[in-house]
């Protein structure tokens, strides 16, 4: 028995089989790869197009917020503005309020001024009359002065010689009218006379004065003097 061989066209016949298998089981496998490839990659990108979609109604969905230094800023703005106009509001209140503690502090002034004026003008005794006109001169000023001065001189030797001493008394005082550099005031006095020649029994007055007075500087002076009350309240003797 002998063996037989196959021939030539059978090996090639079925190698080309063989071959013709292979590619084809490749080709199917290719296939299914690149379908499998391309429905994964479809699918990323179906998952991307979803989470955009979302992303796009979470975009949507979210309020618009103001920068937090644009808040600061007007916060600050508006403290400011309270500032200036608190600051505004107390320098027109305090104004008006210190220039009238001024406008009291002279009328003191000058009250004072003039109560000390009358008392000194019409108190001495037969010891300290030479010296009356020049210790009065420091709160008089003008004719006033000079007026003064010549009345006193005129009384001076009868007052001595029947021994006079005048005393007066402030009672009261207070400025009538005032401007920048003139003033008027009014001072209410009381005056006792005694004199060895009525055997000291007091006098008694009641006098009232209108004084006009003028600035010079820091100080006020006396420049005119009238008698506005005079009540004689001495007791009379039977």
């Amino acid at each position: 028995m002998e063996d037989q061989q196959p021939a030539t066209g059978d090996l090639s016949d079925d190698v080309s089989g063989d071959t013709s298998e292979q590619a084809a089981s490749v080709d199917t496998d290719a296939s299914e790869s690149d379908t499998d490839a391309a429905e994964s990659s479809s699918e990323p990108e179906a998952s991307d197009a979803e989470s955009t979609g979302d992303d796009a109604d979470a975009v949507v969905g979210f309020k618009t917020r103001r920068p937090a230094g644009r808040r600061l800023f007007v916060a600050a703005a508006v403290a400011a503005a309270l500032f200036v106009g608190s600051a505004a509001f107390a320098g027109a209140t305090v104004q008006p309020y210190l220039t009238d503690r001024a406008v009291v502090a002279t009328k003191l002034r000058i009250a004072e001024t003039a109560a000390n004026a009358i008392t000194t003008l019409w108190t001495y005794n037969p010891d300290n009359m030479d010296k009356l006109a020049d210790r009065a001169a420091r709160y008089l000023s003008g004719d006033f002065e000079a007026q003064y001065r010549k009345y006193i001189d005129a009384i001076a030797p009868t007052n001595k010689q029947a021994q006079i001493t005048n005393t007066t008394q402030v009672t009261g005082a207070a400025v009538e009218s005032l401007t920048a550099t003139d003033a008027t005031a009014i001072v209410y006095t009381n005056t006792t006379s005694t004199s060895p020649l009525t055997k000291n029994i007091p006098s008694l007055k009641y006098l009232s004065y209108r004084l006009n007075l003028k600035r010079d500087r820091a100080r006020w002076l006396v420049t005119k003097m009238t008698t506005i009350t005079s009540l004689d309240l001495t007791p009379q003797l039977g």
